[in-house]
């Protein structure tokens, strides 16, 4: 059985300040964290936030690896029960073996398929395997991205500790998120729930802990969330 968790986004066209609101009026009590968009000054505000409701676990926080270090893991573990992490495996990243005060992370931090997968086998092995983004995957067998020809076999070289389930489209269409303003078929914003059946090509790859990364409020995540679970579990 498949575990699917909302995700509180902070692109720019989340209001993740009203989505913390929601936690408690809708007994929410686990979620996704993606700070990715917030610097370590912004980042203290909806940690407060959310120590407020009554949230009682973060199942995993995707990093911000250029900013994030020990101090904020040890305080996601301690205040949140948080013990999955992934970071992209873009050329321009960290990698954790020239951290040494983030090497005890190391077995609970995956390494997301984002941008140039050139160094991704690479990077996977300084970490605990793969957290695979199926919208990416979809999105680059449909921009004919050749580096992903060969990603099934890299997924079977690794574990794959959790996922991120995005939007896709049919047609290319520009974002908010994306500062280099390139054409998107996936998205983090859903307004049609077919929009997640490309899932079902995907089913083998599956893992047991799957975060929805949308920007769409947590009333509707939750129908989301539904969604997907009839999807991939039958119920």
């Amino acid at each position: 059985m498949k575990q699917i968790f909302l995700g509180l986004t902070t692109t720019p066209g989340s209001d993740w300040r009203e989505k913390i609101k929601e936690i408690n009026r809708f007994e929410i009590k686990e979620i996704a964290l993606f700070p990715t968009y917030l610097v370590p000054e912004q980042r203290q505000e909806p940690y407060a936030l959310l120590e407020k409701t009554d949230l009682e676990n973060i199942i995993f926080t995707h990093l911000r690896s250029e900013d994030m270090g020990s101090d904020e893991i040890n305080y996601l573990q301690k205040q949140f029960h948080c013990e999955l992490f992934n970071i992209h495996a873009n050329k321009n990243r960290i990698i954790l073996s020239a951290q040494p005060e983030l090497e005890k992370f190391r077995n609970q931090i995956y390494v997301e398929n984002a941008g140039d997968l050139d160094p991704l086998e690479e990077f996977a092995k300084h970490y605990a395997g793969l957290c695979i983004d199926f919208a990416h995957w979809e999105a680059g067998k449909l921009q004919k991205d050749e580096s992903y020809k060969l990603f099934p076999e890299t997924v079977k070289k690794f574990e794959v500790g959790f996922a991120h389930i995005s939007a896709v489209r049919e047609k290319l269409i520009f974002v908010s998120w994306d500062e280099k303003h390139k054409p998107h078929y996936d998205l983090h914003t859903l307004d049609d729930l077919k929009q997640l059946d490309y899932l079902k090509k995907y089913a083998e790859y599956l893992p047991d802990i799957l975060g929805i990364e949308l920007e769409n409020s947590f009333e509707e995540q939750l129908n989301i969330k539904k969604y997907l679970e009839e999807m991939i579990n039958g119920k």
